[in-house]
């Protein structure tokens, strides 16, 4: 009798010491967990009945519909001088404190109160587990989580609402699942084996079922439907192949529980939860003798084992004892790890109380801006410190985040003829493909189409004559298609490298916390400094922007040719190869010298004695020729001048004009944008930004230094999170005793299975 005494005690020890520390796990995740079941099941295969059948009383609410929206931690232990429930809730607004005392109606009503809170919440759902601690005569000694009931909703767009509910439940059970120290309790409602609905979510995690015992659920229900003895043997044995794993019992358990709840009123079907519990005792006999009617035979030890709550109860209490008793000695060195980094931590916060002074203030924000802008400068410049998968971008990903070149035709240059396009960059590696692309991009711009009615249109009529003047109709088209196709990429040329130069913060942020430079607790002050940076890189962007777009009106409103005959040589050919083509009605082909020929060509000059000579030769001739001339020139005249009927030749004229002139800008416009882009963007980041930053710094120091460190909520903070960290601390240590005092009772003299 000492001995069975004694045991019982370590074992409440044990489970104490355990409960605490899934409670500690919860409230300061940490990286440990406490073994306990995780009860799974649909919502209408007896979840909540199963549970409150295990317990020995009921406290939640039962029912169709969603009726848990919060896993329910439930710490269970078997005091059999306990006549009633004896249960406490864990405080949500002091983790630290002591689990307060409730009544069960009070536990229900808080419950309740929850899941109508969440209802109305647009989750609808929380992962955030509500622990109660349960001492009674007819718990056993378990802990177990009850999780919302997984959803299978109708399909169709009408179902929308439950489709999201099902995947947002099915997802914390996902998570919860994946917590390798808990058993799975698998509940399916279900006289198929074949039919998996909630294994089919349960193998998703545990695959191979080896950590999840199974439970058919309202078996009373289900042993009517079987009409033959040998359907009843395959669902009481169902093959290996079937159930599709190596699940914990080797067999599935099966069990009932009766309806009715527990009250004083008139609806209730017991008045006590002693007769619940005697009603939960005669519905497994009355199971039992069911079965063996249908079966023709009485059932073996081994099928008696896995029928009715209190087998399941047993085997669950005895599995969960042996996962306490292996993992005390692995628990052990975890808790003095999370013991050193509660220290280390504790330390840390110290030490940065101690530093809330102005003048280290001071020193730690000039510190940190040098050390800021090293970091910038140094991926300028190129580094690989930075991991390319985490913070570089490919070409693709750099157009759809920081904007693409676009004509306007809407077309996109193809990627794959950009050098790197594939290789993820950042930095100076990155600012420099993007300005590579713009080369191409620009570079290889034509000049749009240009239609006779815009040629006809742009003529016009002069200030004192009606006549044509095609060399300022080709200026007209030539600068209004050179900015309608430049302006655009202007724009995007300073989006695009802003956004690359914006991108520097995040990964200089990194850098600074690889290196254990960056200042944690300090966000108000770095949220300066980023806005400060990124401030000064709009403003930066803008002006440069608009030194280009100074350039590009100025190309674009007036003409000068010098900078468009860089190319006469294939203007002359051009407007050669058809120059003698044009015919006047009853004249030759028209010379060189009329309307295909170049301004500044100079006619062919004879020698002084040659010129008497044909004089003396060709006068009979010299009428005529004159009479020739002056024809063609009135032809010319007629064609270019005077009407405005445009033929081919004047049509060609004005399209190579327009050419030449929009090349001509468009060199300009490349050459100089990129240029000052270079000039006024990016080296303004190496020598103003610095100067900028220090100052914007001293004039924040000098007016209210509170304000940029923010130290009264920073000194408030810290102290919440030292008396966190000491509570966490005491909690640890004292945790760390409970569990070295078990272990090394559990040497001396192992436990005896408590009997509840």
């Amino acid at each position: 009798m000492e001995d069975e005494d004694y045991g019982r005690a370590e074992q409440w020890r044990l489970y104490e010491a355990y409960n605490e520390l899934h409670g500690l796990a919860q409230e300061f995740e940490t990286p440990f967990d406490a073994p306990a079941v995780l009860v799974v099941g649909h919502q209408t295969d007896g979840k909540s009945a199963l549970v409150e059948a295990l317990m020995g009383f009921q406290f939640n609410h039962v029912g169709g519909g969603t009726k848990t929206r919060r896993p329910i931690t439930l710490h269970m232990k078997y005091d059999p001088n306990c006549e009633l429930p004896l249960c406490s809730l864990l405080s949500e607004s002091d983790p630290s404190s002591l689990a307060r005392l409730m009544s069960l109606q009070e536990i229900q009503a808080y419950i309740e109160a929850e899941n109508m809170r969440l209802e109305r919440e647009p989750c609808q759902f929380s992962a955030k587990e509500i622990i109660v601690k349960v001492e009674y005569k007819y718990c056993p000694n378990l802990t177990i989580i009850d999780t919302p009931g997984l959803i299978a909703p109708a399909p169709g767009r009408k179902n929308r609402a439950l489709q999201s509910q099902a995947r947002a439940v099915e997802s914390l059970v996902r998570a919860k699942m994946q917590h390798k120290e808990f058993i799975i309790l698998c509940l399916e409602d279900c006289s198929d084996w074949s039919n998996a609905t909630t294994r089919r979510v349960v193998m998703q995690i545990d695959p191979e079922l080896s950590r999840t015992v199974v439970v058919s659920t309202k078996l009373d229900t289900k042993i009517p439907q079987f009409a033959r003895s040998s359907d009843v043997e395959v669902f009481l044995s169902p093959p290996a192949c079937t159930l599709d794993g190596f699940i914990l019992g080797d067999s599935p358990f099966f069990t009932s529980v009766p309806s009715g709840r527990v009250g004083p009123g008139h609806e209730s079907v017991y008045q006590s939860n002693d007769e619940f519990k005697k009603a939960i005792s005669l519905r497994e006999m009355e199971d039992i003798a069911s079965l063996e009617e249908k079966l023709g035979r009485k059932l073996t030890k081994q099928e008696r084992s896995r029928i009715g709550v209190s087998k399941l109860r047993l085997f669950l209490e005895e599995l969960l004892q042996k996962r306490y008793m292996d993992n005390v000695p692995l628990i052990i060195p975890l808790l003095e790890k999370e013991h050193r980094s509660a220290t280390r931590k504790l330390n840390e916060i110290n030490q940065e109380l101690s530093t809330l002074d102005e003048a280290k203030l001071k020193e730690k924000g000039r510190t940190f801006d040098d050390l800021f802008l090293t970091k910038l400068s140094l991926l300028l410049k190129g580094t690989v410190v930075a991991p390319p998968d985490k913070f570089g971008e490919t070409l693709q990903e750099e157009r759809t985040n920081g904007g693409a070149f676009v004509g306007i035709d809407g077309l996109q240059f193809p990627q794959k003829l950009i050098p790197n396009a594939g290789m993820r960059l950042y930095g100076g590696a990155q600012y420099h493909r993007a300005m590579a692309e713009f080369r191409f991009v620009v570079g290889g711009m034509k000049c749009p189409p240009i239609s006779r009615e815009e040629i006809v249109n742009a003529c016009g009529v002069e200030d004192i004559h009606d006549g044509t003047n095609y060399s300022r109709t080709a200026c007209v088209i030539a600068v209004a298609k050179a900015r309608d196709t430049f302006e655009p990429f202007l724009h995007q040329l300073g989006s695009r490298l802003l956004y690359i130069l914006k991108r520097l913060l995040p990964i200089s942020v990194y850098l600074l916390q690889k290196d254990g430079e960056y200042l944690s607790g300090h966000e108000v002050f770095l949220r300066r400094v980023a806005s400060a940076y990124n401030n000064f890189a709009e403003s930066t962007e803008r002006a440069c922007r608009e030194k280009c777009m100074e350039d590009l009106v100025s190309t674009t409103r007036y003409v000068t040719w010098s900078l468009h005959n860089k190319n006469r040589a294939g203007l002359r050919q051009f407007l050669d190869s058809f120059g003698g083509t044009e015919q006047s009605p009853g004249s030759g082909p028209l010379e060189s010298t009329t309307v295909g020929s170049v301004p500044n060509e100079k006619p062919e000059v004879k020698p002084r004695g040659d010129v008497k000579l044909s004089h003396l030769a060709s006068s009979n001739d010299s009428n005529t020729f004159i009479h020739t001339t002056e024809t063609r020139l009135a032809d010319l005249l007629d064609n270019t001048l005077w009407n405005r009927r445009l033929a081919p030749s004047s049509e060609r004229i004005v399209y190579a004009l327009v050419q030449q002139i929009f090349h001509g800008i468009r060199e300009y416009f490349l050459t100089s944008a990129e240029l000052k882009f270079n000039c006024f963007l990016l080296m303004p980041v190496i020598d103003k930004l610095p100067t900028l930053l220090r100052e914007d710094l001293e004039s924040a120091f000098e007016d209210d230094l509170d304000t940029v460190f923010d130290i009264t909520n920073l000194r408030h903070s810290l102290g919440q999170k030292k008396r966190d960290t000491e509570v966490e601390l005491k909690r640890i240590k004292r945790l760390k005793e409970k569990f070295r005092q078990v272990h090394n009772q559990l040497c001396l003299k192992p436990m005896i299975p408590s009997s509840a």
